[in-house]
């Protein structure tokens, strides 16, 4: 029997958190430097120098999350990534955040393969990247194939030419089609990098047959902790959370004659000093780019009363009724939904610098105020509120201060609906404000289509740009402070 070691790492929604962080102890206690890529860096080329055969990939979402990334576009990103050089790549929904023509630029300027099975160009019936990567290896050849998230359907959906394979059962006979094609006597392994959510992950797997032979599949978009693979249908599931505090990694042994596992370990590694020493040819290079942010954005904007947080993007949180509170003033409209998403660290101030402002809000677009009636409301807060919407794939709101809602989790019905302390009636007519990524999303974030939204007319464009309005806001309003209220309530019981 010819078999052979392998060591697989592998890191997902790295969202450009680049830096490292102390790690505070208790008193008498030395701190600790953990995660940032100058760490992890360290950590790869520690495991490359050690093992023999050793594969470093990254299951999506390289990009946004950091001023260094939304102030270069991506393209810090993709050069700070060619210093960890990685293996193979797989596209996560915040590779679009650019545009794609952008993304097609940012593949040509990594020196790394991407892949991707099913996003394709309509009218051509071609696969916009490539498909698949077979990597040799000690004399054994190991097939990578990548499939993405809906949310990137959702990022794309003005561009009439690229379409996809999206669903779960689409996206698995894709994954069939590569490995018929490609996965012959000679493909010793096969891995399928995904980026669609832990709990799609695992109906995923459950569609593809034995007989296409994917091995493992490492995931991310959910940013899912595990303490051990998930084993469906025989294959090895797996994610590493979110960031550069940690990375999976894969201790496998592989069977040449029978093209299979044989033995195989798995362990979810934090990243600190303590693991590696830091890459300082790296931490060279990413300062460089720190330093032109932050001549440029580290002035003040504006002191809030104290930090507000933003911890759960599936509950309502203090950061979240500031941003929606000020919007909904800024709108005059009854209710304000913003996307949870959207706010993109977990806490704020008090002192907020222009950079931490854009750091927590990167993402500039409009926003408009339709009317619709008290029945639509309902039908859009029953379907946002859901609970299979309320898990760490669903796309949630925030709230403004004139909104309560009550949810039953136990019957997944909503209870009860209140604009100003009084019950929504069904065709009195109401004003919501959305940002231009939910309105070309509405149908499937809200349950309504845009043509629905305009039906009842009296629809403004409010802004061309949240960012501005919002940064407008904060800094002429010192020392505000907003709490959570109960605006958003889910009875259990």
């Amino acid at each position: 029997m010819k078999t052979k070691k392998f060591t697989i790492l592998h890191s997902n929604d790295m969202h450009g958190d680049f830096l490292a962080e102390i790690q505070k102890k208790d008193v008498g206690k030395k701190s600790k430097l953990i995660g940032g890529l100058s760490l992890l860096s360290g950590y790869i080329n520690k495991v490359r120098h050690e093992e023999e055969n050793v594969l470093y990939v990254i299951s999506g979402d390289m990009l946004q999350g950091s001023m260094i990334d939304s102030e270069y576009k991506g393209i810090s990103t993709i050069e700070i990534m060619n210093y960890l050089a990685p293996d193979v790549v797989a596209l996560g929904n915040h590779e679009f955040d650019y545009g794609l023509p952008h993304l097609l630029f940012l593949e040509r300027v990594a020196n790394f393969p991407i892949v991707n099975a099913n996003l394709y160009i309509k009218k051509y019936n071609k696969r916009l990247m490539n498909p698949f990567l077979i990597v040799k290896k000690a004399g054994f050849e190991i097939l990578f194939t990548g499939i993405i998230t809906e949310k990137v359907m959702d990022s794309i959906k003005l561009d009439k030419l690229v379409g996809s394979f999206i669903t779960l059962e689409e996206a698995s006979r894709e994954v069939g089609k590569i490995c018929n094609a490609y996965k012959n006597n000679d493909i010793d392994l096969t891995i399928l990098l995904t980026h669609i959510g832990f709990e799609s992950d695992i109906e995923l797997a459950k569609l593809l047959k034995r007989e296409w032979g994917v091995d493992i599949m490492i995931g991310g978009h959910s940013h899912t902790i595990l303490k051990h693979p998930k084993r469906v249908n025989k294959i090895l599931i797996t994610q590493a959370g979110v960031g550069t505090d940690q990375i999976g990694r894969f201790d496998i042994e592989v069977d040449d004659a029978t093209n299979s596992i044989v033995k195989s370990s798995w362990r979810l590694i934090p990243i600190n000093s303590k693991l590696a020493d830091p890459d300082e040819k790296l931490e060279g290079f990413i300062d460089s780019f720190k330093k032109k942010v932050d001549r440029k954005y580290n002035t003040i904007l504006c002191k809030l009363s104290k930090k507000h947080t933003h911890p759960k993007r599936e509950e309502e949180s203090s950061l979240g009724n500031l941003f929606s509170d000020a919007f909904a003033e800024i709108a005059e409209c009854d209710v304000m939904l913003v996307g949870s998403g959207s706010i993109r660290i977990p806490e704020l101030g008090p002192l907020v610098t222009l950079k931490d402002f854009i750091s927590c809000f990167p993402f500039d677009d409009s926003l408009t105020r339709f009317t619709v009636t008290g029945f639509s409301l309902k039908k859009i807060f029953s379907h946002i509120l859901r609970n299979e919407n309320r898990n760490s794939e669903g796309e949630c709101y925030q709230v403004n201060s004139k909104v309560r809602v009550v949810f039953s989790s136990k019957s997944n019905l909503l209870k009860s609906l209140e604009i100003d302390n009084a019950k929504i009636k069904d065709k009195q007519l109401y004003t919501i404000c959305l940002q231009g990524y939910h309105i070309q999303n509405s149908k499937d974030n809200l349950n309504v289509s845009e043509k629905q939204l305009l039906k009842a007319g009296n629809s403004k464009v409010v802004t061309t740009s949240v960012q501005e309005i919002l940064e407008e806001y904060l800094r002429n309003h010192q020392n505000i402070s907003k709490e959570v209220e109960g605006r958003l309530t889910y009875l259990t019981t």
